[in-house]
């Protein structure tokens, strides 16, 4: 069965057509280190995570869960993490870190050949088939690659040749101190001089959220709290990644302006200890499903601790509601009592979920009465968060004991 949601207006019409046949996200846009304090995953945990990048995933197998289930209903994101886990199997650190780290393998067509095709389903192997060679050792890096990455390369065409500030963006990276980072953020007048009216143009477009992965819904949920539109919101953010959260172990900011890692500011996975922990074992927790939340709930009769369901929530509210409240009525089915569920919106506050009822053990009840929060914490974890780019992140215990 497949999910087919109805597209009732030209602007779904168009988030539909930008990412039916297309890789989003080359990686996750989702910070791990919240969501592992959030966890406290154990040997005996298994998790459900939607997989994006596959970065995340990867994170997560380092403090050695029991298993992993990564699921997406885009098989191109299912694709990707295939890709990394053969890539963690068969190569040595220099080689994993030049494919994934700097997003370019000079002999990709060959190691792919000989070395990762064999670990990877028929739809990933058709898939990188198709876009390995372009992908990894074409002109254009991996990580200007998926609709985000075309937004990442666009945005650096922007800082180069409209307002040139690359050289100050530069030294704002190299920063080693909170005060550093504001002496020059606040001195070079980054804000003034990088919000000019083009960029907040591009940041209120509709095709630009549709690459970013924000469908019609997200963006109007968002700017119901907003008076300026998108770009308001983005700006804000922009300012409190620059001036108030440290940026030297910030890899996803050093991604998207320099278009690659460093050994030393990149995904904990990607880290050489970390790999070496992963090729002995670890990353045998994890397997990929294509499909939807509910439907691999449905099918596999398994037990689940823990579920990160990112903000994809924040779609299914307006646009399937119905399959929401399916997606919860599977996930209280396969958990037990303090199960722990992650997410993240583009809201301020998520209303969304009270009306929601869900049968247990023959009796009905709203999601208001069997979700107990950790408030304080999921505020703490939040303003730390690196990406900076949700309105608000949970953590909520499933009570139905």
């Amino acid at each position: 069965m497949t999910l087919i949601p109805k597209i009732d207006n030209w602007l779904d019409l168009g988030f539909h057509s930008v990412h039916r046949n297309n890789l989003v996200y080359v990686t996750c846009w989702e910070d791990p280190r919240l969501d592992r304090i959030a966890m406290k995953l154990t040997k005996d945990d298994t998790v459900l995570v939607l997989t994006s990048g596959g970065c995340n995933a990867l994170e997560y197998a380092l403090d050695e869960p029991q298993h992993i289930y990564a699921v997406d209903v885009n098989p191109r994101q299912n694709a990707l993490l295939e890709l990394k886990i053969a890539g963690i199997r068969e190569l040595d650190y220099s080689s994993f870190f030049q494919l994934f780290g700097e997003g370019h393998l000079a002999n990709f067509k060959k190691v792919y050949q000989q070395q990762l095709r064999t670990h990877l389903s028929p739809f990933a192997q058709q898939y990188w088939d198709s876009h390995g060679s372009r992908f990894f050792a074409g002109k254009r890096p991996f990580f200007f690659r998926g609709t985000t990455g075309i937004f990442a390369q666009l945005i650096n065409f922007y800082i180069d040749h409209i307002v040139q500030l690359r050289e100050e963006l530069n030294a704002l990276l190299e920063a080693k101190t909170i005060e550093q980072q504001r002496q020059i953020y606040y001195d070079e007048q980054l804000k003034d001089r990088f919000w000019k009216k083009l960029i907040r143009q591009i940041m209120n477009s509709n095709l630009t959220l549709w690459m970013l992965g924000v469908p019609p819904q997200q963006r109007q949920q968002l700017e119901s709290y907003l008076k300026n539109g998108v770009a308001e919101f983005v700006e804000e953010r922009c300012r409190e990644v620059f001036s108030e959260i440290p940026i030297w172990d910030n890899y996803f900011l050093r991604v998207f302006m320099e278009c690659k890692y460093t050994p030393s500011c990149c995904p904990e996975y990607l880290k050489e200890e970390n790999f070496h922990l992963l090729k002995a074992g670890l990353v045998e927790c994890i397997s990929t499903h294509t499909e939807t939340v509910a439907q691999f709930l449905e099918r596999n009769d398994v037990y689940i601790s823990h579920f990160v369901l990112l903000d994809h929530m924040d779609w299914l509210s307006n646009y399937q509601y119905a399959e929401l409240e399916r997606e919860w009525q599977a996930i209280v089915n396969r958990s037990g009592d303090k199960s722990r569920i992650l997410f993240r919106s583009a809201c301020f506050k998520v209303e969304y979920l009270h009306p929601i009822c869900v049968c247990v053990q023959g009796r009905k009840y709203n999601l208001a009465d069997i979700l107990e929060y950790d408030n304080d914490l999921a505020q703490q974890l939040h303003q730390k968060d690196r990406v900076h780019t949700y309105g608000s992140f949970y953590i909520a215990d499933l009570v139905i004991a």
